[in-house]
């Protein structure tokens, strides 16, 4: 596969519906499946579990599932079955998610970047060297597995500091709602900063964008204000504030905000955004399909259309 990446993120209400998505994304020629963690929801690692034996080309992802639930060794036993299932293909993303959802459920989130970095030290050790004795300040990890695996270990990463804790110590940083300039006026500065200050080479960045094949900009706007809610939570808030949006800190999406972070409008104008990202130095473009207009189905589908079509030009 082409060093350009184009990926999808796969999200339904039962798993089913989440494997036929995965299924035809692969069917379609997109590079790589993803899927999201959180709450209640479907669990992706037994997801992709099941996806492994149903495909056979497409690159399975998680961006990402939060660490606070679960003990590393815990995300390490589910993470080898998928690895075994499909070598060479799963790329787990982790991060620490939010305050407010975290605390719904009783966590105590304190030191989310301190907790990450041991979380991200502990999975590499583990699943890469097949050992791990650590003994830190947040978590403490002592097993073998009977082997190690071919999995990539990469977090998530809005600001500076987390930009630069995934070029010190991931395999990769995975982005969320980020404009593209600020991903390269940002992100990649402090991603190779972070690199530079460990001695090693710099991580890919995997660009995660809203993307809608629509060209009625009313119907896109209220569709995007109804599916994505981040900009109500502080971390986003104060990305987009430093990416030149100081009306995120009301907490909802501007037009401009719209405009800057979601990849919208006809099928050449999308592309042409989605290859901007590659010019800006992101190494493969996560997409999470947006539906706007009466009919949900067909617009999703179109946008999926577009992005098999664009992974063929840039592989």
């Amino acid at each position: 596969m082409s060093e350009k990446t184009v990926g999808v993120a796969i999200s339904g209400n039962r798993a089913d519906e989440v494997l036929a998505g995965i299924e035809r994304a692969e069917e379609l020629g997109i590079h790589a499946a993803w899927m999201t963690t959180g709450g209640a929801r479907l669990d992706s690692l037994t997801v992709f579990a099941a996806a492994a034996g149903r495909t056979r080309r497409i690159k399975l992802g998680t961006s990402i599932v939060p660490t606070y639930p679960r003990h590393p060794l815990v995300m390490v036993q589910q993470v080898q079955v998928i690895a075994h299932l499909a070598p060479g293909r799963f790329r787990l993303g982790i991060g620490p998610s939010h305050r407010p959802s975290m605390e719904a459920m009783g966590m105590d989130f304190h030191s989310p970047l301190g907790h990450l970095r041991e979380y991200v030290q502990i999975l590499k050790a583990l699943l890469q060297q097949g050992k791990v004795d650590f003994s830190g300040t947040y978590y403490q990890a002592h097993d073998t597995i009977f082997e190690p695996v071919d999995v990539p270990v990469m977090a998530s990463a809005l600001r500076r500091g987390s930009f630069e804790l995934c070029g010190a110590e991931a395999d990769g940083a995975i982005s969320w709602i980020c404009p593209g300039e600020y991903l390269r006026d940002e992100g990649l500065p402090a991603l190779k900063a972070g690199a530079g200050k460990a001695g090693r080479p710099v991580p890919p960045l995997i660009a995660h964008a809203p993307v809608c094949v629509h060209t009625n900009a009313d119907e896109v706007r209220a569709g995007v204000r109804a599916q994505i809610m981040n900009p109500r939570l502080p971390f986003y808030q104060r990305m987009l504030r430093s990416a030149g949006f100081p009306e995120a800190r009301d907490g909802t999406w501007s037009d401009a905000m719209i405009d800057a972070v979601v990849f919208w409008g006809d099928e050449d104008r999308v592309s042409e955004r989605l290859k901007d990202l590659f010019s800006f130095g992101a190494t493969e473009v996560l997409v999470s399909p947006i539906s706007a207009g009466a009919d949900s189905k067909a617009s999703i589908d179109r946008t999926m259309r577009l992005l098999g079509q664009v992974a063929q030009t840039v592989s």
